[in-house]
């Protein structure tokens, strides 16, 4: 198993020493870091099992602490025993718990430097700083660059920690921050980052800003693997993207299994400064994003995000001030696509509501039908089977209520269409998907049936019979003893039937018209096709005709029908066949 661990601390601590020491490797990558013996950026060395992300320690380089720390399951501390907790030392710590970070070690670097009435003053300061933060508890190791003292009790401090860790989840999704972007000559673009969760393969497709990437390879620690897995530093050789188009804060992603937001609803977890200003800089993962804030009541906040980031319930948002490197405070995602505020009052219904989030039911309730698949991108545990009270259609997850809501607005707007227009069939289907206000079309079966009404043929209705007149009724009468003999002109106009009758008993599903002026009931092209299905195959048109004891007036533009149906098909230019 593999481990990542972020550096922290107060600059010129010695976090880039130190680290160097325990890998034989040099963290700092710019010629201007090492000719100052200041980390400007991150860096990144390994040994063995671990893999370190050294990040710069002086305040005006915070941003780049924080897309180091961001990612990182875990972390070392450093605090110099000669000077002990600085003014960064806290800003670190004030980051490592607003991100939430469990899984440390506190190293305390330069020991050669300090008596033993020092290191235990210090070790004293360490254990007031980290109290009630998730630092607390931390082992604490004396060591020396310098020396070697300690070195071999970190190493095995650092082990223990992280095993003791609860292990990351192979199967995730994928959200792969990226740190750094490149191009390699004869390769293309290669990305770095932490693998936290999930499992990625050469081959592999991901996704970034709804673009999709290929994997080309795949590499750790300078060498070629065939799989990485948490919690590995990695490096990704893409196809189908420009290393310019591409930069540390963005997360290469599981297709279509994230939601990305520009807005979301979080619970304070730590508060280093209040009242919290309206505007601050969001950092998750290695992103760093404006926002505007908005509390809601006293623990909440909403937070409005100047570009989309991929967040889900439960994840970590760190707030720095716009232009400040302190840290504001850290919250933890609720809400991953809440609600707009429209209405006077929306705000504080929400601020009330927030304190029991995240509810699955609530959030069914809330979407009206909502795919599973939806709610396990917004960061959900998702049943195999939907809760209690809730109904599974048509690949939604409905709450029973809101299905008897539609079964009572869907009832109320039939009976207002069929008073409105007596002679209708029905009400169209997307006259009732507008009518409900349905997300999706493919509920309206579940509304009607709920409802005990019928949908056929694009129409919504009760199944009564319409009175269409004496009129209909004798051309009915006529038709249901001589189903094939359409009536002349002639006897429609004696039994006072036009196009408009005729329309509303077309429109009522009573009737077909098969030609200009050629009507019969609406069974009578399967009753055609169930004769037809009688003779001998093939068989003509004059066959046809003799079979329902018609006209050439009738049999051609029935059996013309019938072939546009499908229930008939030519064979050559006479003769047909039953399908």
């Amino acid at each position: 198993m593999s481990f990542v661990v972020a550096t922290a601390g107060h600059v010129d601590h010695g976090k880039s020493t130190l680290v160097k020491r325990l890998t034989g490797m040099e963290p700092d990558r710019w010629d201007e870091e090492r000719k100052r013996g200041l980390t400007i950026d991150l860096g990144f060395v390994w040994v063995g099992d671990i893999a370190f992300v050294d990040v710069p320690g002086h305040e005006r380089f915070i941003a780049n602490m924080l897309a180091g720390v961001g990612p990182a399951p875990a972390v070392m501390l450093v605090i110099a025993a000669d000077e002990g907790v600085k003014e960064q030392s806290k800003d670190h710590l004030d980051a490592i718990n607003a991100f939430g970070i469990t899984t440390g070690v506190i190293a305390m670097s330069r020991a050669d430097n300090a008596d033993l009435q020092r290191r235990a003053e210090v070790r004293q300061q360490i254990a007031r700083e980290v109290a009630g933060t998730t630092a607390q508890g931390w082992p604490v190791v004396e060591v020396s660059a310098k020396t070697g003292e300690g070195i071999g009790e970190l190493t095995r401090t650092l082990h223990e920690v992280l095993e003791a860790a609860p292990a990351p989840d192979p199967g995730a999704r994928i959200r792969f921050w990226v740190d750094r972007a490149f191009s390699v000559k004869g390769a293309g673009t290669v990305v770095t980052g932490t693998l936290t969760a999930g499992t990625i393969r050469p081959g592999d497709v991901l996704e970034l800003r709804g673009q999709q990437v290929h994997v080309r390879s795949v590499q750790s620690e300078d060498t070629p693997i065939d799989v990485a897995q948490p919690a590995m530093r990695v490096a990704l050789n893409l196809r189908g993207i420009d290393a310019e188009s591409i930069g540390r804060g963005d997360a290469l992603l599981t297709p279509g299994a994230w939601q990305s937001t520009l807005l979301i609803d979080a619970t304070l977890t730590t508060l280093t400064t209040s009242p919290l200003p309206r505007e601050a800089v969001a950092h998750v993962g290695t992103a760093s994003v404006a926002c505007a804030v908005r509390l809601l009541g006293k623990k909440h906040v909403r937070l409005s995000f100047e570009l989309p980031l991929p967040l889900k319930i439960g994840d970590t948002v760190v707030l720095r001030g716009s232009g400040e490197q302190h840290i504001l405070a850290g919250a933890r995602v609720v809400d991953a696509d809440p609600p707009a505020f429209l209405r006077r009052g929306d705000a504080a219904r929400r601020a009330e509501a927030l304190p029991t989030l995240p509810d699955l039911g609530a959030e069914i309730t809330r979407r009206v039908a909502v795919t599973p698949a939806h709610l396990a991108r917004l960061g959900y545990d998702v049943p195999e089977e939907p809760p209690a009270g809730t109904i599974a259609f048509a690949g939604y997850w409905i709450q029973a209520s809101q299905v008897m809501a539609w079964r009572n607005a869907l009832l109320e707007a039939v009976a207002e269409h069929e008073r409105v227009n007596p002679l209708s069939a029905g009400m169209g289907v997307a006259e009732g998907v507008d009518k409900l206000k349905l997300p999706d079309a493919k509920l309206l079966p579940l509304a009607a049936a709920a409802a005990k009404l019928t949908v056929a043929e694009g129409l919504i209705s009760t199944g009564r019979t319409l009175d269409l007149g004496e009129g209909i009724a004798k051309l009915e009468e006529h038709l249901h003893a001589w189903p094939f003999a359409a009536p002349e002109a002639a006897d429609l106009a004696a039994w006072g039937v036009g196009d408009k009758e005729l329309a509303a008993a077309e429109r009522a599903g009573r009737i077909v018209r098969i030609a200009d002026g050629v009507v019969l009931l609406a069974n009578a092209p399967a009753k055609a096709a169930a004769l037809l299905q009688a003779l001998e195959q093939p068989f003509s048109a004059s066959d046809a005709r003799k079979a329902w004891g018609t006209t050439r007036r009738v049999a051609i533009p029935l059996l013309e029908m019938l072939d546009a149906r499908g229930l008939t098909r030519r064979i050559d230019g006479t003769a047909r066949v039953v399908r």
